[in-house]
């Protein structure tokens, strides 16, 4: 019998896991099959606090992952298959093993909607992303591509502004998705240009991207064009769908009550699979300390978790 199961081993989950391990509880962490999260596939992160001159992704949760052990936590590398949240305790299974919880926090993340076209899977990171605020800094006087028409790719574009020498907005369709006031934005700004009935069809270079191969999806051509660096804004998947009983929103992330609660008592959240808004590895280990301070109370209000 856990106190407390984390489904989940992003920085939310680990955050989560120090906490609730420091709290004296007893805490296991549903890792997965390829645990660590989006992090585990980024290359330097510069804008998590404490490292001066970045860190590597792999390393930041490889040293979240010892602290959390360090204080206790048991990590299972396997993935999370099904839980029982009808009845306490809890259930939860992976393919192989079953555990028993008191209470449960789900930090499941949520995974980007790639284009899935040739040479994108093995340049990200290397001059594919889906995040501007983490990776715009190292694109300075470069120019950019941003795949996708809706508030999200009008977002990306003028962060990368910024920093960018030009950005241009390729849509598969004849016009954008986004609100009136982002579209604006976007127009007015000098740096952002837009390719529309557009897609992108292959993505080249050796180490790094040098350029894109573009189909014009009316008159069928293919033309070359060299870029920087892509940056895929066309929306993100919250690992959520696999949870029974719990209160999904429109966009399909996990329904959030009063901080970190979900509509089933003794089930709380962290990170982005509740987060469509900031998506940040910080704010996600932030939610993730919050989570495992609202399961440390109700723990406390339920149970004698002392002894």
């Amino acid at each position: 019998m856990h106190d407390v199961i984390i489904i989940g081993s992003g920085p939310a989950g680990l955050t989560a896991a120090i906490y609730t391990t420091r709290a004296n509880l007893k805490t296991l962490v549903v890792a997965g099959g390829k645990w660590g999260g989006q992090l585990m596939l980024t290359t330097l992160v510069e804008n998590y606090p404490g490292f001066s001159e970045g860190i590597q992704g792999p390393d930041l949760m490889m040293a979240m992952r010892k602290q959390a052990q360090r204080h206790g936590a048991e990590v299972v590398e396997e993935d999370f298959t099904e839980g029982d949240f009808t009845k306490k305790p809890f259930v939860v299974k992976t393919a192989t093993k079953s555990f028993e919880g008191k209470s449960v926090i789900i930090a499941t993340g949520a995974d980007t909607k790639w284009l899935g076209v040739p040479g994108e899977k093995e340049r990200i990171g290397r001059g594919v992303s889906s995040c501007a605020p983490c990776d715009a800094p190292f694109f300075r006087n470069k120019k950019l591509i941003v795949v996708g028409g809706g508030d999200s790719a009008m977002e990306e574009a003028l962060v990368l502004t910024r920093f960018a020498e030009k950005v241009t907005i390729i849509h598969r369709r004849d016009s954008l998705r986004a609100s009136q006031i982002l579209q604006q934005r976007a127009k007015n700004n000098p740096k952002i240009t837009f390719l529309f009935n557009t897609t992108v069809e292959e993505i080249q270079g050796l180490e790094k991207v040098t350029g894109v191969k573009l189909k014009n999806n009316q008159t069928g051509k293919i033309t070359d064009m060299p870029i920087d660096g892509v940056f895929v804004a066309i929306g993100h998947a919250p690992n959520s769908r696999i949870f029974q009983g719990l209160e999904i929103d429109e966009q399909g992330y996990i329904a959030v009550h009063n901080h970190t609660k979900t509509n089933i008592e003794g089930v709380f959240v962290a990170g982005d699979v509740h987060d469509a808004k900031y998506r940040q590895a910080i704010t996600a280990a932030g939610f993730g300390c919050a989570a495992a301070l609202e399961a440390e109370r109700w723990l406390d209000s339920q149970y004698d978790t002392k002894n």
